[in-house]
């Protein structure tokens, strides 16, 4: 039998384990490599989800979808594989994510910034057109590419969980509190622009260091998206430009008809603001 738990150096049919470089509540992210020796990143399902024929059903549905989001500022998906209990599926592999770039001391340009949050735009434009809302955009699955792009990593994984939610009625946790939109937290219909939302939590905290809105309790977390306004920018970093503080609390508007009209016209108006 498999051991729940997998270690650096075993073998995925013919792929081997590097390093843990991340964890979700349904799956583990390793580093590996293939038989050329060529580097790649595994997302492997834990145990309680592999084995879950209704879980794992959408999971390889969403997977192919994902397959299909050819952009440069989107992760290149690979096949679902399995080894015994085993499932997992390959992507390709980043050096390093805004999650943590925002985990070091230095307070980054705002220029940088801006560069990131176009490239995810641009990113999400293109599955936007093609009927794909991501769901859980946020510091951690914003990658970095090696020439510097903003990649957007699990396209799919929350409509996994989603689906799976509304078809067996379990209890878990869609999206992550701190970047919900209000009407993920008013469980509303959804549409790209709740995207949009994300992105400019996820740029507030790059560009201050803190989140908008915080708590330990989740209701309270809720109510604050869908009710609180959200603490200027330039009282925390006031050498920060009018018009990127303007940019980000408009994707943080609570209805979706006051943000942004879509992903394409985010990245335009961020576009001016990536040659500082």
């Amino acid at each position: 039998m498999t051991s729940s738990t997998p270690i650096p150096g075993q073998h995925l049919g013919g792929f081997t384990l590097g390093e843990r470089i991340g964890e979700g509540g349904f799956a583990w992210v390793w580093s590996a490599t293939d038989q050329a020796g060529k580097p790649l990143a595994i997302k492997l399902l834990k145990p309680k989800y592999s084995g879950d024929a209704g879980f794992l059903s959408r999971f390889e549905q969403e997977s192919r979808m994902a397959r299909e989001l050819r952009h440069p500022n989107i992760v290149l998906v690979g096949e679902v594989g399995r080894v015994g209990e085993r499932v997992f599926l390959t992507m390709e592999i980043h050096p390093s994510s805004l999650a943590r770039e925002l985990a070091g001391t230095a307070v980054p340009e705002e220029r940088w910034v801006a560069r990131i949050g176009r490239d995810v735009a641009l990113g999400l434009d293109y599955a936007h057109t093609r009927g794909v809302v991501h769901r859980d955009i946020k510091p951690d699955n914003i990658l970095l590419a090696a020439d510097g792009r903003g990649v957007i990593a699990d396209f799919g994984l929350a409509r996994t969980v989603t689906g799976y939610v509304t078809a067996t009625g379990k209890a878990l946790t869609i999206g992550t509190p701190h970047y919900l939109s209000p009407e993920q937290a008013q469980g509303r219909p959804l549409d790209g622009r709740t995207d949009l939302y994300s992105l400019g939590i996820s740029l507030y905290r790059a560009i201050t260091g803190e989140l908008p809105f915080r708590s330990r309790d989740w209701w309270e977390l809720a109510r604050m998206h869908v009710e609180a306004p959200p603490p200027s920018l330039r009282d925390k970093r006031p050498d920060l430009s009018r018009s990127l503080e303007r940019i980000v609390l408009r994707c943080l508007a609570k209805h979706p008809d006051d943000r942004f009209e879509s992903a394409a016209v985010l990245a335009a108006e961020l576009e001016p603001l990536t040659r500082g």
